[in-house]
């Protein structure tokens, strides 16, 4: 077996890593390279490129005189819908290089652009959603008459903060998607909506998909029948 070295590239010539950046341009067609584009077809990182012209991708792109293509009809809800998806998958707080097209639908490149910065990005996604935080003394407990104060819907925000308390684990079994990739988590109401429980975090709990499929509305604390 021979051993060789990968190619260094922190000596690359600037104008070496923008034709790259160009040729793959010409060879999709386009104007523009996104991040995951340049990634698959380049000779390079993308991130190689952002750290030698210390400069965010759209900059790069500018740089190569490439149009500066911007995901404007994505949302911010959207990406951190997707952030939810990627910390939920991997059982931690995801890191720049994990945002691969194999679990990501979005770049971290697309995030950077977004919030100028990949560490701002984060920041931004915590805010958004700690503000989903239950308020203490919020009751789980069914009502006799269900007038709900809350929707059935368990939005992402509040998925994932079940999610992040749970540690991203199976609550009954502690199995994980980040040791084992066959397990899908899902958020579950302890007390069934239609029988009175609340959409609140005191009232939700991480089970395995096929568990909570079986579990359908039966209440956590009712005796076996």
């Amino acid at each position: 077996m021979r051993f060789e070295l990968e190619p260094h590239n922190r000596n690359v010539p600037e104008d070496e890593l923008l034709a790259d950046l160009k040729r793959v341009a010409g060879e999709l067609q386009k104007s523009s390279v996104t991040a995951d584009e340049y990634n698959e077809r380049g000779r390079f990182h993308n991130t190689t490129l952002t750290r030698r012209f210390k400069l965010p991708w759209l900059k790069v792109l500018k740089l190569a005189g490439l149009s500066q293509t911007r995901n404007l009809h994505i949302s911010n809800e959207e990406l951190f819908d997707n952030l939810v998806d990627v910390w939920r998958k991997l059982g931690r707080q995801p890191k720049y290089q994990d945002l691969t097209s194999h679990i990501s639908k979005y770049s971290a490149g697309t995030y950077e652009n977004r919030f100028n910065g990949w560490r701002k990005a984060l920041e931004a996604f915590v805010v958004w959603a700690n503000e989903g935080e239950a308020q203490p003394g919020e009751a789980s407990s069914p009502k006799k008459v269900f007038g709900h104060r809350t929707s059935r819907n368990i939005n992402y925000r509040l998925k994932f903060l079940v999610m992040r308390r749970d540690n991203f684990k199976f609550r009954i079994t502690g199995r994980s998607p980040a040791t084992d990739p066959s397990v899908i988590l899902e958020v579950d109401h302890i007390v069934p909506w239609d029988k009175g429980g609340e959409t609140v975090m005191a009232n939700l709990q991480t089970l395995a998909k096929k568990i909570n499929t079986g579990k359908s509305n039966l209440d956590m604390h009712e005796a076996n029948p």
